[in-house]
């Protein structure tokens, strides 16, 4: 059977149409169990981990099979997680109990607590100082750990709502003030 060039170009224009303009398009849905609100995700590259917060506790899934492997518990009001995979470290943002949990990567067990600011939120680890920052929602600043160490060396008056920060790498930290309208620059090393 023969078919007809219309037809063929019919059925090439919807698969097309299918998988989106720019070819994107989900291909997994995982499910996770449980109530709580969710926030931000990391992915550890090298371990093949994804870590995913969840109202008091982070659900760490492999990001191969998409299974649980494990959770971080007793974190509440969490927002973000960092990773030091040179340290064997990992720090979570606890916004309501004002304090960033400290964590070992490959147990997953607790290690320290560092108190911060109010409702800590988005948090970054930076490779270049070895320092983590925890942007502090409540209290327009940030407070910076030595990641090392385990212990809080400074903090940082924002002037605004810090959000989603980002580092370049290279001993510089960004973050972004939500109602100021502002990106800020922090020099890490200082």
């Amino acid at each position: 059977m023969k078919i007809p060039k219309v037809v063929l170009m019919c059925l090439v224009c919807c698969a097309v149409a299918a998988l989106g303009a720019d070819g994107y398009q989900v291909t997994k849905k995982i499910p996770v169990a449980g109530q709580g609100s969710w926030d931000y995700l990391t992915v550890d590259e090298g371990a093949r981990r994804l870590y995913v917060s969840h109202g008091t506790q982070v659900e760490v899934m492999d990001v191969d099979s998409g299974s649980v492997v494990g959770k971080i518990e007793n974190t509440p009001g969490v927002h973000g997680i960092a990773i030091a995979p040179e340290l064997g470290r990992g720090f979570v943002s606890n916004g309501q109990a004002a304090t960033v949990t400290i964590f070992d990567l490959k147990t997953l067990k607790k290690t320290g607590e560092v108190p911060t600011g109010k409702k800590p939120d988005a948090i970054l680890y930076d490779p270049a100082t070895s320092r983590v920052f925890a942007f502090n929602g409540g209290s327009d600043s940030a407070t910076v750990i030595d990641a090392k160490e385990g212990k809080a060396v400074g903090t940082v008056n924002l002037g605004g709502g810090p959000e989603f920060a980002a580092a370049d790498g290279k001993g510089y930290v960004y973050d972004n003030l939500e109602d100021e309208g502002q990106v800020l620059k922090i020099d890490a090393k200082k």
